[in-house]
Protein backbone atom coordinates (compact mmCIF):
# COMPACT_ATOMS: atom_id res chain seq x y z
CA UNK A 1 0.00 0.00 0.00
CA UNK A 2 1.07 3.60 -0.54
CA UNK A 3 1.77 5.71 2.54
CA UNK A 4 2.62 9.39 2.74
CA UNK A 5 5.51 10.38 5.01
CA UNK A 6 5.24 13.64 6.90
CA UNK A 7 7.96 15.97 8.08
CA UNK A 8 8.16 15.09 11.78
CA UNK A 9 7.67 17.56 14.60
CA UNK A 10 11.14 17.76 16.18
CA UNK A 11 10.69 20.46 18.81
CA UNK A 12 8.14 22.91 20.17
CA UNK A 13 10.01 25.94 18.85
CA UNK A 14 10.63 24.48 15.38
CA UNK A 15 7.62 25.12 13.14
CA UNK A 16 9.05 24.60 9.66
CA UNK A 17 11.99 23.03 7.89
CA UNK A 18 13.79 23.32 4.57
CA UNK A 19 14.31 20.25 2.41
CA UNK A 20 18.09 20.29 2.01
CA UNK A 21 18.86 17.15 0.02
CA UNK A 22 17.05 13.94 -0.81
CA UNK A 23 19.24 10.97 0.05
CA UNK A 24 16.95 8.55 -1.83
CA UNK A 25 15.30 8.95 -5.22
CA UNK A 26 11.99 7.62 -6.61
CA UNK A 27 12.36 3.92 -7.33
CA UNK A 28 14.98 3.37 -4.61
CA UNK A 29 14.41 0.61 -2.09
CA UNK A 30 14.62 1.88 1.48
CA UNK A 31 14.87 0.10 4.80
CA UNK A 32 13.29 1.29 8.02
CA UNK A 33 15.59 3.86 9.70
CA UNK A 34 17.63 4.42 6.53
CA UNK A 35 18.49 8.13 6.10
CA UNK A 36 15.84 9.43 3.71
CA UNK A 37 16.17 13.21 3.47
CA UNK A 38 18.33 15.98 4.88
CA UNK A 39 16.19 18.57 6.69
CA UNK A 40 17.47 22.02 7.62
CA UNK A 41 15.78 23.92 10.45
CA UNK A 42 16.72 27.18 12.14
CA UNK A 43 18.32 25.03 14.85
CA UNK A 44 20.20 22.21 13.16
CA UNK A 45 20.69 20.20 9.99
CA UNK A 46 19.64 16.58 10.43
CA UNK A 47 19.03 13.41 8.46
CA UNK A 48 15.44 12.16 8.73
CA UNK A 49 15.20 8.35 8.76
CA UNK A 50 12.54 6.41 6.91
CA UNK A 51 9.83 5.14 9.28
CA UNK A 52 9.06 2.12 7.06
CA UNK A 53 10.64 -0.40 4.70
CA UNK A 54 9.54 -0.11 1.10
CA UNK A 55 10.07 1.71 -2.19
CA UNK A 56 10.11 5.48 -2.59
CA UNK A 57 7.34 6.26 -5.07
CA UNK A 58 7.18 10.03 -5.18
CA UNK A 59 8.87 13.10 -3.71
CA UNK A 60 6.26 15.67 -2.69
CA UNK A 61 8.57 18.41 -1.34
CA UNK A 62 11.51 19.38 -3.52
CA UNK A 63 14.98 20.40 -2.41
CA UNK A 64 14.89 24.00 -1.21
CA UNK A 65 11.18 23.91 -0.34
CA UNK A 66 10.22 25.31 3.08
CA UNK A 67 7.48 23.16 4.59
CA UNK A 68 5.73 23.25 7.97
CA UNK A 69 6.23 20.42 10.42
CA UNK A 70 3.62 17.74 9.76
CA UNK A 71 3.43 18.42 6.01
CA UNK A 72 3.65 15.46 3.59
CA UNK A 73 7.03 15.22 1.90
CA UNK A 74 7.14 11.79 0.21
CA UNK A 75 5.07 8.77 -0.80
CA UNK A 76 6.29 5.24 -0.12
CA UNK A 77 5.04 1.84 -1.26
CA UNK A 78 5.27 -0.49 1.72
CA UNK A 79 3.83 -3.61 3.30
CA UNK A 80 4.55 -2.28 6.79
CA UNK A 81 1.54 -1.44 8.92
CA UNK A 82 1.28 2.30 9.59
CA UNK A 83 1.65 3.52 13.18
CA UNK A 84 -1.52 3.78 15.22
CA UNK A 85 -1.37 7.58 14.90
CA UNK A 86 -1.88 7.27 11.13
CA UNK A 87 -5.38 5.83 11.35
CA UNK A 88 -8.19 7.95 12.73
CA UNK A 89 -9.39 6.48 16.02
CA UNK A 90 -12.84 4.93 15.95
CA UNK A 91 -14.01 7.41 18.54
CA UNK A 92 -13.50 10.31 16.12
CA UNK A 93 -16.59 9.42 14.13
CA UNK A 94 -18.64 9.05 17.30
CA UNK A 95 -17.39 12.26 18.90
CA UNK A 96 -17.51 14.73 16.04
CA UNK A 97 -17.56 17.92 18.15
CA UNK A 98 -14.21 17.04 19.74
CA UNK A 99 -12.44 16.30 16.44
CA UNK A 100 -11.20 19.84 15.60
CA UNK A 101 -9.38 20.11 18.94
CA UNK A 102 -7.29 16.97 18.39
CA UNK A 103 -4.54 18.52 16.21
CA UNK A 104 -3.72 21.21 18.79
CA UNK A 105 -2.18 18.72 21.19
CA UNK A 106 -0.40 15.92 19.33
CA UNK A 107 0.76 13.22 21.66
CA UNK A 108 4.51 12.71 21.85
CA UNK A 109 5.48 12.96 18.17
CA UNK A 110 8.35 10.68 17.32
CA UNK A 111 11.42 11.42 15.27
CA UNK A 112 10.32 9.46 12.22
CA UNK A 113 7.10 11.31 11.46
CA UNK A 114 3.48 10.31 11.04
CA UNK A 115 2.15 8.38 8.07
CA UNK A 116 -1.10 9.51 6.47
CA UNK A 117 -2.95 7.85 3.61
CA UNK A 118 -4.20 9.79 0.59
CA UNK A 119 -2.85 13.15 1.77
CA UNK A 120 -2.36 15.58 -1.12
CA UNK A 121 1.07 17.19 -1.64
CA UNK A 122 1.71 20.70 -0.36
CA UNK A 123 3.72 23.62 -1.64
CA UNK A 124 6.66 25.34 0.11
CA UNK A 125 4.39 27.25 2.50
CA UNK A 126 2.11 24.33 3.28
CA UNK A 127 -0.80 25.28 1.01
CA UNK A 128 -2.26 22.86 -1.52
CA UNK A 129 -1.03 22.87 -5.12
CA UNK A 130 -2.39 25.69 -7.21
CA UNK A 131 -3.57 27.52 -4.11
CA UNK A 132 -6.31 25.00 -3.39
CA UNK A 133 -8.14 26.34 -0.34
CA UNK A 134 -8.49 24.24 2.78
CA UNK A 135 -11.80 22.41 3.02
CA UNK A 136 -12.24 22.12 -0.77
CA UNK A 137 -13.70 18.95 -2.22
CA UNK A 138 -10.24 17.44 -2.82
CA UNK A 139 -9.69 16.80 0.89
CA UNK A 140 -10.84 13.41 2.07
CA UNK A 141 -12.58 12.95 5.44
CA UNK A 142 -9.56 10.95 6.61
CA UNK A 143 -7.05 13.70 5.89
CA UNK A 144 -9.37 16.30 7.43
CA UNK A 145 -9.39 14.35 10.67
CA UNK A 146 -5.62 14.50 11.09
CA UNK A 147 -4.68 17.82 9.51
CA UNK A 148 -4.79 20.98 11.67
CA UNK A 149 -7.20 22.72 9.29
CA UNK A 150 -9.43 24.47 11.82
CA UNK A 151 -6.72 25.96 14.00
CA UNK A 152 -6.08 29.59 12.99
CA UNK A 153 -4.78 30.37 16.50
CA UNK A 154 -1.82 27.98 16.19
CA UNK A 155 0.99 30.44 15.56
CA UNK A 156 4.74 30.13 15.79
CA UNK A 157 6.65 32.29 18.32
CA UNK A 158 8.29 34.13 15.41
CA UNK A 159 4.91 35.05 13.92
CA UNK A 160 3.54 36.25 17.27
CA UNK A 161 6.65 38.34 17.94
CA UNK A 162 6.66 39.90 14.47
CA UNK A 163 2.96 40.74 14.71
CA UNK A 164 3.40 42.27 18.17
CA UNK A 165 6.39 44.41 17.11
CA UNK A 166 4.55 45.80 14.07
CA UNK A 167 1.12 46.05 15.74
CA UNK A 168 -0.48 43.65 13.26
CA UNK A 169 -4.01 42.37 13.82
CA UNK A 170 -3.58 38.71 12.85
CA UNK A 171 -7.30 38.34 12.21
CA UNK A 172 -6.74 40.56 9.16
CA UNK A 173 -3.93 38.37 7.77
CA UNK A 174 -4.73 35.64 5.25
CA UNK A 175 -2.75 32.49 6.02
CA UNK A 176 -1.10 30.56 3.19
CA UNK A 177 0.35 27.81 5.38
CA UNK A 178 -1.00 24.32 5.86
CA UNK A 179 -4.68 24.48 6.78
CA UNK A 180 -4.69 28.27 6.46
CA UNK A 181 -1.97 28.70 9.05
CA UNK A 182 -0.37 32.16 9.17
CA UNK A 183 3.35 32.06 8.35
CA UNK A 184 6.08 34.64 8.90
CA UNK A 185 5.97 35.43 5.17
CA UNK A 186 2.24 36.18 5.41
CA UNK A 187 2.82 38.72 8.20
CA UNK A 188 5.75 40.33 6.34
CA UNK A 189 3.63 40.64 3.19
CA UNK A 190 0.81 42.21 5.22
CA UNK A 191 3.25 44.74 6.71
CA UNK A 192 4.65 45.59 3.28
CA UNK A 193 1.16 46.06 1.83
CA UNK A 194 0.18 48.23 4.77
CA UNK A 195 3.21 50.50 4.39
CA UNK A 196 2.85 50.60 0.61
CA UNK A 197 -0.76 51.83 0.80
CA UNK A 198 0.10 55.45 1.75
CA UNK A 199 2.67 55.58 -1.04
CA UNK A 200 0.06 54.61 -3.61
CA UNK A 201 -2.18 57.43 -2.36
CA UNK A 202 0.60 60.04 -2.68
CA UNK A 203 0.24 63.00 -5.10
CA UNK A 204 0.80 62.27 -8.75
CA UNK A 205 3.98 64.37 -8.86
CA UNK A 206 5.88 61.83 -6.74
CA UNK A 207 5.29 58.46 -8.42
CA UNK A 208 9.02 57.77 -8.59
CA UNK A 209 9.05 56.97 -4.87
CA UNK A 210 7.06 53.76 -5.48
CA UNK A 211 8.77 50.52 -4.35
CA UNK A 212 10.39 49.62 -7.66
CA UNK A 213 14.06 49.09 -6.81
CA UNK A 214 13.84 46.44 -4.03
CA UNK A 215 11.76 44.03 -6.13
CA UNK A 216 14.33 42.74 -8.62
CA UNK A 217 17.36 40.79 -7.30
CA UNK A 218 20.87 41.77 -8.27
CA UNK A 219 22.00 40.04 -11.46
CA UNK A 220 25.54 38.82 -12.00
CA UNK A 221 27.50 40.63 -14.67
CA UNK A 222 29.81 39.06 -17.23
CA UNK A 223 32.78 39.21 -14.85
CA UNK A 224 30.79 38.04 -11.80
CA UNK A 225 29.58 34.70 -10.48
CA UNK A 226 26.20 34.09 -8.86
CA UNK A 227 26.28 31.45 -6.09
CA UNK A 228 22.82 30.13 -5.10
CA UNK A 229 22.09 30.23 -1.40
CA UNK A 230 22.17 26.96 0.49
CA UNK A 231 19.37 26.42 3.03
CA UNK A 232 21.86 26.85 5.88
CA UNK A 233 23.23 30.10 4.46
CA UNK A 234 19.72 31.47 3.95
CA UNK A 235 18.74 30.66 7.55
CA UNK A 236 21.91 32.24 8.91
CA UNK A 237 21.15 35.37 6.89
CA UNK A 238 17.56 35.54 8.15
CA UNK A 239 18.66 35.03 11.76
CA UNK A 240 21.31 37.76 11.55
CA UNK A 241 18.90 40.26 9.97
CA UNK A 242 16.34 39.43 12.65
CA UNK A 243 18.93 40.00 15.37
CA UNK A 244 20.21 43.39 14.22
CA UNK A 245 16.73 44.72 13.39
CA UNK A 246 15.01 43.54 16.58
CA UNK A 247 17.78 43.88 19.19
CA UNK A 248 19.45 47.22 20.01
CA UNK A 249 23.09 46.14 20.10
CA UNK A 250 25.72 47.87 22.21
CA UNK A 251 29.37 46.88 22.30
CA UNK A 252 32.31 46.97 24.68
CA UNK A 253 35.77 45.41 25.04
CA UNK A 254 38.49 44.92 27.65
CA UNK A 255 42.12 43.89 27.38
CA UNK A 256 43.13 40.85 29.43
CA UNK A 257 46.62 39.76 30.48
CA UNK A 258 46.55 35.97 29.94
CA UNK A 259 50.28 35.36 30.46
CA UNK A 260 49.67 33.00 33.37
CA UNK A 261 46.83 31.23 31.51
CA UNK A 262 49.23 30.54 28.61
CA UNK A 263 51.80 29.14 31.04
CA UNK A 264 49.28 26.93 32.89
CA UNK A 265 47.81 25.54 29.70
CA UNK A 266 51.26 24.92 28.25
CA UNK A 267 52.29 22.98 31.34
CA UNK A 268 49.13 20.83 31.29
CA UNK A 269 48.78 20.23 27.59
CA UNK A 270 50.78 17.05 27.06
CA UNK A 271 49.86 15.25 30.30
CA UNK A 272 46.17 16.15 29.92
CA UNK A 273 46.14 14.78 26.36
CA UNK A 274 47.66 11.48 27.49
CA UNK A 275 45.40 11.17 30.52
CA UNK A 276 42.07 12.35 29.08
CA UNK A 277 42.38 11.58 25.39
CA UNK A 278 41.37 15.12 24.34
CA UNK A 279 43.35 18.31 23.92
CA UNK A 280 42.94 21.07 26.46
CA UNK A 281 42.65 24.40 24.67
CA UNK A 282 42.20 27.89 26.10
CA UNK A 283 38.45 27.66 25.52
CA UNK A 284 37.51 25.49 28.55
CA UNK A 285 39.36 27.91 30.84
CA UNK A 286 37.49 30.84 29.31
CA UNK A 287 34.12 29.08 29.52
CA UNK A 288 34.66 28.34 33.20
CA UNK A 289 35.49 31.96 34.01
CA UNK A 290 32.61 33.29 31.89
CA UNK A 291 30.20 30.95 33.70
CA UNK A 292 31.40 32.25 37.07
CA UNK A 293 31.05 35.83 35.83
CA UNK A 294 27.48 35.11 34.64
CA UNK A 295 26.57 33.79 38.08
CA UNK A 296 27.87 37.07 39.48
CA UNK A 297 26.04 39.13 36.82
CA UNK A 298 22.78 37.25 36.09
CA UNK A 299 21.23 39.89 33.81
CA UNK A 300 23.71 38.86 31.11
CA UNK A 301 22.24 35.33 31.26
CA UNK A 302 18.72 36.47 30.42
CA UNK A 303 16.28 37.28 27.64
CA UNK A 304 13.84 40.07 26.81
CA UNK A 305 10.21 39.26 27.63
CA UNK A 306 8.53 42.45 26.33
CA UNK A 307 7.05 43.33 29.73
CA UNK A 308 9.79 41.71 31.83
CA UNK A 309 13.43 40.56 31.87
CA UNK A 310 13.62 36.79 32.13
CA UNK A 311 16.61 35.58 34.15
CA UNK A 312 17.86 32.07 33.40
CA UNK A 313 18.76 29.88 36.37
CA UNK A 314 20.68 27.43 34.20
CA UNK A 315 23.75 28.51 32.23
CA UNK A 316 23.62 26.81 28.86
CA UNK A 317 26.72 27.97 27.01
CA UNK A 318 26.50 28.16 23.23
CA UNK A 319 29.83 27.67 21.44
CA UNK A 320 30.02 29.08 17.92
CA UNK A 321 31.60 26.55 15.54
CA UNK A 322 32.45 27.02 11.87
CA UNK A 323 30.80 23.96 10.28
CA UNK A 324 31.14 22.69 6.71
CA UNK A 325 28.04 24.62 5.58
CA UNK A 326 28.18 27.65 7.86
CA UNK A 327 28.15 28.77 11.46
CA UNK A 328 26.44 26.55 14.02
CA UNK A 329 26.13 26.99 17.78
CA UNK A 330 26.01 23.74 19.79
CA UNK A 331 25.15 24.17 23.47
CA UNK A 332 26.87 22.96 26.64
CA UNK A 333 23.88 22.49 28.93
CA UNK A 334 24.31 23.27 32.63
CA UNK A 335 27.87 24.48 32.10
CA UNK A 336 27.92 25.72 35.70
CA UNK A 337 28.11 22.09 36.86
CA UNK A 338 31.25 21.20 34.87
CA UNK A 339 34.93 21.50 35.74
CA UNK A 340 37.52 22.77 33.29
CA UNK A 341 38.35 19.15 32.39
CA UNK A 342 34.65 18.37 31.91
CA UNK A 343 34.25 21.42 29.70
CA UNK A 344 37.26 20.31 27.62
CA UNK A 345 35.56 16.97 26.94
CA UNK A 346 32.24 18.60 26.11
CA UNK A 347 33.86 21.15 23.76
CA UNK A 348 35.80 18.41 21.94
CA UNK A 349 32.68 16.29 21.53
CA UNK A 350 30.38 19.06 20.30
CA UNK A 351 32.98 20.55 17.97
CA UNK A 352 33.72 17.17 16.40
CA UNK A 353 30.05 16.34 15.88
CA UNK A 354 29.27 19.82 14.55
CA UNK A 355 31.93 19.53 11.86
CA UNK A 356 30.84 16.01 10.91
CA UNK A 357 27.14 17.01 10.92
CA UNK A 358 26.19 14.59 13.70
CA UNK A 359 24.54 17.05 16.09
CA UNK A 360 21.06 16.36 17.38
CA UNK A 361 18.35 18.96 17.88
CA UNK A 362 18.91 18.84 21.65
CA UNK A 363 22.57 19.77 21.07
CA UNK A 364 21.61 23.17 19.65
CA UNK A 365 18.58 24.12 21.76
CA UNK A 366 18.26 26.02 25.00
CA UNK A 367 21.36 28.25 24.83
CA UNK A 368 21.31 31.18 27.27
CA UNK A 369 24.65 32.82 26.36
CA UNK A 370 27.04 32.45 23.41
CA UNK A 371 30.83 32.42 23.32
CA UNK A 372 32.75 32.72 20.04
CA UNK A 373 36.49 32.14 19.84
CA UNK A 374 37.24 34.41 16.88
CA UNK A 375 40.88 34.52 17.97
CA UNK A 376 41.57 31.24 16.16
CA UNK A 377 40.87 33.13 12.93
CA UNK A 378 43.45 35.80 13.78
CA UNK A 379 40.91 38.43 14.82
CA UNK A 380 42.03 40.95 17.46
CA UNK A 381 38.82 43.00 17.88
CA UNK A 382 35.28 42.10 16.80
CA UNK A 383 31.68 43.18 17.26
CA UNK A 384 29.60 39.97 17.32
CA UNK A 385 25.88 39.75 16.58
CA UNK A 386 23.68 38.47 19.41
CA UNK A 387 22.06 35.06 19.04
CA UNK A 388 18.34 35.73 19.78
CA UNK A 389 16.71 35.54 22.27
CA UNK A 390 19.88 35.74 24.36
CA UNK A 391 21.01 38.93 26.08
CA UNK A 392 24.66 38.94 24.99
CA UNK A 393 27.50 37.26 23.11
CA UNK A 394 31.21 37.30 23.98
CA UNK A 395 34.22 36.83 21.71
CA UNK A 396 37.76 35.94 22.72
CA UNK A 397 40.35 37.34 20.35
CA UNK A 398 43.84 36.27 19.30
CA UNK A 399 46.48 36.11 22.05
CA UNK A 400 49.41 38.36 21.15
CA UNK A 401 52.63 39.18 22.92
CA UNK A 402 52.95 42.92 23.45
CA UNK A 403 55.01 45.32 25.58
CA UNK A 404 52.80 46.60 28.38
CA UNK A 405 53.28 48.63 31.55
CA UNK A 406 53.14 46.47 34.68
CA UNK A 407 53.06 47.75 38.24
CA UNK A 408 55.09 46.28 41.06
CA UNK A 409 54.72 47.38 44.67
CA UNK A 410 58.49 47.13 45.17
CA UNK A 411 59.97 48.32 41.89
CA UNK A 412 57.13 50.55 40.66
CA UNK A 413 56.10 50.65 36.99
CA UNK A 414 58.03 48.70 34.39
CA UNK A 415 57.63 47.61 30.76
CA UNK A 416 57.29 43.85 30.22
CA UNK A 417 56.37 41.47 27.39
CA UNK A 418 53.00 39.95 28.21
CA UNK A 419 50.48 37.70 26.42
CA UNK A 420 47.44 39.92 25.86
CA UNK A 421 43.94 39.08 24.62
CA UNK A 422 40.94 41.29 23.88
CA UNK A 423 37.53 40.13 25.12
CA UNK A 424 34.61 41.73 23.26
CA UNK A 425 30.96 41.81 24.34
CA UNK A 426 27.83 42.69 22.39
CA UNK A 427 24.78 43.08 24.62
CA UNK A 428 21.07 43.81 24.32
CA UNK A 429 20.71 47.41 25.51
CA UNK A 430 17.07 46.79 26.46
CA UNK A 431 18.26 44.42 29.19
CA UNK A 432 21.63 45.81 30.26
CA UNK A 433 23.33 49.19 30.32
CA UNK A 434 27.01 50.03 30.33
CA UNK A 435 27.31 49.55 34.08
CA UNK A 436 26.12 45.92 33.99
CA UNK A 437 28.06 44.99 30.87
CA UNK A 438 31.26 46.58 32.19
CA UNK A 439 30.86 44.82 35.54
CA UNK A 440 30.52 41.51 33.69
CA UNK A 441 33.60 42.16 31.52
CA UNK A 442 35.65 43.17 34.53
CA UNK A 443 34.57 39.98 36.28
CA UNK A 444 35.71 37.90 33.30
CA UNK A 445 39.00 39.82 33.14
CA UNK A 446 39.68 39.45 36.85
CA UNK A 447 39.05 35.70 36.79
CA UNK A 448 41.14 35.04 33.69
CA UNK A 449 44.07 37.02 35.06
CA UNK A 450 43.86 35.12 38.37
CA UNK A 451 44.43 31.70 36.77
CA UNK A 452 47.61 30.06 38.05
CA UNK A 453 49.07 26.65 38.83
CA UNK A 454 46.67 26.30 41.78
CA UNK A 455 43.54 26.73 39.67
CA UNK A 456 41.55 23.47 39.90
CA UNK A 457 41.16 21.58 36.63
CA UNK A 458 38.87 18.87 38.02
Amino acid sequence: MALVIELPQVGESVVEGTIGKWLKQPGDTIQRYDPLVEVVTDKVTMDMPSPVTGTLLRILAQEGDVVPMGAPIAEVETDDAPPAAASPPESVADAAPAAPAAPSAPASPGTTGYLIRDQRPVGPTGGGPGGQPPGSDVASPESASVSPIQEPARLSPAVRRLAREHNVDLSQVAGTGMGGRITRQDVEAHIENRTAAPAEAAPAQTPAAAPVAPVSPALAGEDEERIPLTPVRRMIAEAMVRSVTQIPHAWSTVEVDVTRLVAVRGGLRESFQQREGVEITYLPFVIKMVVEALRENPTLNASWGEDAIILKRRINMGIAVAGPEGLIVPVIHDAQQLSIAGLAHRVADLTSRARSRRLTLDDVQGGTFTLNNTGVLGSTVSQPIINPPQAAILTTEAIQKRPVVVSDSTNGDAIAIRSMMNVCLSFDHRINDGAESSAFLQSVKRRLEAIDADTPIY
